[in-house]
């Protein structure tokens, strides 16, 4: 019987595809050290993405595949996860601790962007990130609502300098809302809301974050273009419905990014499916694989597609995010997937070069 050897080792490892990354963990350079000593099999494993819910499970199933390989006595799989920085150059001291900043967009209003928005950020935080939620909906922030702040609560101040976060399910937010009243309406010239955007964005502290996503206002005026000018905007989330109209503005919001040189990390469909409450019949009301279409034409990906349920539009309104609310939910998993998804396409954007392997038969 031939002696174990690290080739069949990693060759037991490439059996596992990892579904965000859409390769083996070998040929992705997740694998970051292999050990074999007289049977006895060490692996170490970084995946690039936040995966807290996931690293045991994925160590179980690399344990049982290499343990499988003969000439094995026992392995140990480690599985860990680690998110890195992307655009960081920045004089701005408030977002100097910030990995990456996310802008969640959409080509118009009513497709669902502040419920993705904030659905993924406190996904990104059950997985065990740290995240930060800007509301820069100048004219109609709506994040205090979604997250249960109660109107009238106004953010911390430090040396009347910096305004600090408001903390809620796990994620650090800030908007307008926690500035103005709930009744007073924004009836500001461009120069004015992206004057207020800066102001925000520059004076919170939002200290060290993995994801600075960024609830961006529909369309592709001042706002966005302030915000691709004067912060490094790791990458964009268009959010869409199957609709026609909807399509059409979506189509805008990604050559938008493109011309700013802001890669596209995918899209996300709302409202793809209806399913009836009472009779449980499936039907596409908005039309159907607008999304997919779309993003084949723009050499992206759809991160996820969510239903029009009406579960998700209570738990809004109620202030506690349908994932937030239930996260082992159907719909709440669906969120989590997008959410994934989404840092997995960062990762890959940002790694140049595939990680060092330390091999060693000792």
């Amino acid at each position: 019987m031939s002696e174990l050897n690290v080739s069949q080792v990693e060759q037991a490892l490439q059996g596992y595809n990892d579904p965000y990354l859409g390769s083996d963990l070998v040929s992705s350079g997740c694998v970051q050290g292999v050990e074999v000593h007289d049977g006895k099999v060490s692996v170490s494993v970084c995946l690039p993405y936040p995966a807290g819910a996931l690293t045991t499970g994925i160590a179980q199933m690399l344990q049982v595949a290499v343990e499988n390989v003969e000439g094995c006595t026992s392995a140990d799989v480690s599985v860990r996860w680690q998110v890195t920085a992307h655009n960081t150059q920045t004089e701005q001291e408030a977002i100097a601790q910030v990995k990456n900043i996310i802008a969640i967009s959409s080509g118009k209003g009513g497709v669902g962007k502040s419920t993705t928005a904030v659905n993924l950020a406190v996904a990104l935080a059950k997985e065990g990130a740290r995240v930060g939620l800007l509301d820069a909906d100048i004219y109609g922030p709506s994040q205090g609502i979604m997250l249960g702040i109660e109107d009238g609560t106004r953010p911390e101040t430090i040396d009347n300098k910096w305004f600090v976060p408001v903390e809620a399910h796990g994620v650090k937010a800030m908007s307008m809302a926690y500035l103005v009243t709930e009744s007073t309406p924004m009836v500001w010239r461009g120069p004015m809301a992206s004057g207020a955007l800066l102001q925000i964005m520059t004076q919170t502290q939002w200290g060290g974050l993995d994801y600075l996503i960024i609830d961006m206002p529909p369309g592709t005026g001042d706002i966005q273009l302030t915000m691709s000018q004067k912060f490094p905007v790791s990458g964009a989330v268009v959010v869409t419905t199957p609709q026609d109209v909807a399509l059409a503005d979506a189509k805008k919001g990604i050559e938008m990014f493109e011309k700013v040189h802001i890669p596209v990390l995918g899209l996300i469909e709302n409202m793809s499916l209806h399913i009836c409450s009472n009779c449980g019949h499936a039907e596409h009301i908005f039309g159907e694989d607008g999304a997919e279409t779309l993003a084949e034409r723009y050499h992206t990906k759809v991160l996820g597609s969510l239903p029009l349920a009406k579960h998700i539009r209570e738990q809004s309104d109620n202030g506690v995010p349908v994932v937030a609310f239930d996260d082992m939910s159907e719909v709440a998993q669906m969120y989590r997937h997008a959410a994934r998804h989404m840092a997995a396409e960062l990762a890959q954007l940002n790694s140049g070069a595939a990680p060092s392997i330390e091999i060693s038969d000792d």
